[in-house]
């Protein structure tokens, strides 16, 4: 049985509240023909190899909008993520980047990952250029996502999402942590950087593949607090 995805039923192919055009809108707006930007947790680009929608592709893709678009992880599948300018590995927690070399950095779904993230913002810092943009988008810790992904455990999370999200490959599945995914956390640890986080809900992501379990969901995803559905779209610009 072919696995349901409500944007096929959609004109372009992205459905009525698509967080990723939401956010990436938002980045496309803040660049410049002339800035250096950072995928910080680039991975090995998955989204090129599974993105369907034209619009989305465009949008996600950064390479000719800026002078140079660096992928960076701990990951050596970065090395060939065919989608940036150029791509470095982390070590030791460290950029082999220069002091305040890029304009933005661009973190998708990776914060949730992070551990120690007072050591995470000061690498942050310290290659981001006085006034430049940290854009993350990570789930809320209280939303159903990741009380789940808490309950089933780390070493469960690739069984779990085959079943939930069956078009997710193993491969992008990786340990969370949850260490900075309140908006009181944010402000906390990037204290003194002007903060424009803000809850978005988009239409649910996990539901194993079936249209009536996506309507139940989705009609929860629109009268259940945000905090429970929804993401940090997170937008903060340095001092």
């Amino acid at each position: 049985m072919k696995n349901y995805d409500p944007a096929d039923e959609m004109l372009a192919g992205f459905t009525s509240r698509d967080g990723t055009i939401e956010f990436y809108n938002r980045i496309n707006a803040l660049l410049q023909p002339g800035f250096k930007v950072l995928d910080l947790g680039a991975g090995r680009g998955a989204w090129y190899y599974t993105e369907k929608a034209e619009f989305k592709r465009i949008l996600r893709n950064m390479k000719g909008k800026v002078r140079e678009y660096i992928g960076a992880d701990v990951d050596t599948a970065v090395l060939s993520n065919p989608t940036t300018d150029r791509n470095v590995l982390i070590i030791d927690g460290l950029l082999p980047l220069g002091d305040g070399e890029v304009d933005v950095v661009i973190c998708d779904w990776v914060l949730e990952h992070i551990v120690d993230v007072a050591s995470f913002r000061r690498e942050v810092a310290r290659v981001l250029k006085p006034g430049g943009i940290f854009c993350a988008r990570t789930p809320h810790s209280f939303s159903y996502v990741s009380l789940a992904a808490r309950v089933i455990g780390n070493s469960s999370h690739v069984k779990w999402l085959r079943w939930v999200q069956p078009n997710r490959g193993a491969q992008d599945v990786f340990p969370t942590a949850y260490q900075c995914n309140t908006l009181r956390a944010v402000s906390r640890n990037f204290d003194g950087w002007k903060n424009y986080t803000y809850l978005y809900t988009a239409v649910p992501s996990y539901y194993f593949g079936r249209k009536p379990v996506f309507h139940l969901m989705n009609v929860m995803h629109r009268l259940a607090p945000r905090a429970l559905t929804g993401s940090l779209f997170i937008f903060l610009r340095k001092p």
